[in-house]
């Protein structure tokens, strides 16, 4: 199953607006990635059991593992951005984060690689932040913060929190667009690992905002 079913299932059965859609990989070739899914919404919950007093809480995000064979991360990036690109994000960000368990690395650090493969050691009333199903998750954090991993993260317009601000004349009405994406992955991916070395970013630009006429004030008669 492509990225796009597996983000337009989830849309379907969850039935919130998405905030942002991210995907985590070790850089070695056939090995799982962690697709997450950022929600907007909130869950009730009560705050104490003898009272109806309730408050709320935000929605947890939902990291899936994806079991797909990839060759190359490019083939990654290239599926990344053809998903971030029909579901309308304005760009996509591509970050290569160095290993967390190396000397000097800071708690901040550790804590973004456990989340970028659907874990924390953090928690919100007591509850996890993610809804996971990443069966080899403790596998991929190890391998992680021994070697990096890099990370692709896009805001869809489509299925999105974004959609009733996006300005962008390159979408089409929905906030999607046609594929395919014309913008195709960075050569350099494939150094991913020396990347990951120095934390390295990239931005996949894709849309283009609408130009407006300027309200040019008349002028006097005289």
């Amino acid at each position: 199953m492509s990225l796009l079913d597996l983000i337009e299932t989830q849309l379907i059965a969850n039935r919130l607006p998405l905030v942002a859609v991210s995907l985590a990989a070790i850089p070695h070739s056939n090995t799982p990635t962690v697709l997450t899914l950022h929600w907007h919404g909130f869950v009730e919950v009560k705050l104490t059991e003898d009272s109806d007093t309730v408050g709320y809480q935000p929605v947890p995000s939902s990291a899936l593992q994806v079991n797909e064979r990839w060759d190359q991360l490019a083939d990654l990036e290239n599926e990344t951005l053809e998903t971030a690109w029909e579901l309308g994000a304005w760009n996509l960000e591509r970050h290569a984060q160095r290993p967390f368990a190396r000397v000097g690395a800071d708690a901040a650090e550790a804590i973004r690689g456990m989340h970028a493969f659907g874990a924390s050691p953090l928690t919100i009333e007591g509850d996890s932040p993610f809804v996971a199903e990443v069966p080899d998750g403790d596998d991929l954090i190890e391998a992680a913060s021994r070697q990096g991993y890099v990370q692709w993260l896009f805001r869809p317009v489509r299925g999105g929190l974004w959609s009733d601000v996006a300005d962008d004349e390159t979408l089409q009405p929905g906030g999607y667009r046609n594929p395919p994406c014309p913008v195709i992955a960075d050569p350099g991916v494939s150094d991913a690992r020396q990347a990951a070395r120095r934390d390295a970013r990239r931005v996949f630009q894709f849309g283009r905002a609408r130009a407006r006429a300027c309200d040019w004030p008349s002028s006097a008669n005289g």
